[in-house]
C-alpha cells in the first residue's frame, strides 16, 4: 500500500519541558529533509538518552535515513543545547508497534488494536484499549472489548485530547507489516524482517515471564 504522508500534519502528544524544546528545534529541520517527527523522548537510560523517532513521506525510515538525520541534527542540537546535561542521541524508525501521534496514523492502521491515553478524563476514564474502527473529522473511533453486553462499545476520542497512543503488537499487525514491506526496497525488507523477528522474540520473552 503506497502512501504519501503530509509532512506538515500536526502531531498530538504530551511533550513538555526538554522534549518540547527539542521538538521545536527539530520539526522544521525534519520537514526540510523530507521527514516528519514521530516522537521525542528524554529518558534516564545510559545516564540520559534523547530518543528521536521519525519517518519519511512513505512512512518509512531505514538505516541510511537514521544516519542522515542523525548527522544533520547533531551539530544543531550542540549549538541550541536544549538539554542541560550530557546525553546519548538515538535516532530510529517508529517501529512496528509504533506511536500514533497524528490522525493519519490512526487512519492508516484501521482494523488494528491500539492503546490510548487521554489528557483529560472522559466519563471517568482516561485509558482505553481497543480496535481502531475509523477516523471521522477530528475524532478517532475505537471499538472497546470490555463493554458490557447491550451497551455501546464504539468510543469516540477527540484527537486534541490525546496524550499518548500506540499500536499493540499482534499477529495481525506483524502480518500487515510484512505485507506492506513487499512494496519496499530489498534493503527495507531486510530491516523490517529483522525488526519483526526481534519483536516476536520480545513477545515470547514477555509471555514466559
Amino acid at each position: 500500500m503506497s502512501v504519501e504522508l503530509d509532512l506538515n500534519e500536526q502531531r498530538f502528544n504530551r511533550e513538555t519541558g526538554q522534549e518540547l524544546r527539542v521538538s521545536a528545534i527539530l520539526e522544521p529541520v525534519a520537514q526540510d529533509m523530507g521527514y516528519r517527527l514521530v516522537r521525542v523522548r528524554v529518558s534516564n537510560d545510559n545516564g540520559c538518552t534523547l530518543q528521536i523517532m521519525a519517518e519519511n513521506a512513505q512512512g518509512e525510515f531505514n538505516i541510511s535515513d537514521c544516519e542522515k538525520f542523525s548527522k544533520e541534527i547533531s551539530p544543531i542540537l550542540d549549538v541550541e543545547d536544549p538539554i542541560s546535561r550530557e546525553y546519548h542521541l538515538e535516532v530510529s524508525s517508529p517501529g512496528i508497534d509504533r506511536p500514533l501521534v497524528r490522525l493519519s496514523d490512526f487512519a492508516l492502521w484501521v482494523g488494528h488494536e491500539a492503546k490510548v491515553e487521554l489528557q483529560n478524563m472522559v466519563d471517568g476514564r482516561r485509558r482505553y484499549r481497543g480496535t481502531i474502527e475509523a477516523v471521522e473529522g477530528n475524532q478517532v473511533l475505537l471499538r472497546l472489548p470490555d463493554i458490557p453486553a447491550g451497551q455501546e462499545d464504539l468510543h469516540k476520542i477527540e484527537i486534541e485530547n490525546l496524550a499518548e497512543a500506540k499500536l499493540l503488537m499482534t499477529d495481525k499487525l506483524l502480518d500487515e507489516a510484512r505485507a506492506r514491506q513487499k512494496e519496499a526496497s530489498p534493503l527495507d525488507n531486510e530491516e523490517i524482517e529483522t525488526e519483526i523477528d526481534q519483536s516476536e522474540l520480545i513477545g515470547e520473552q514477555d509471555s514466559d515471564a
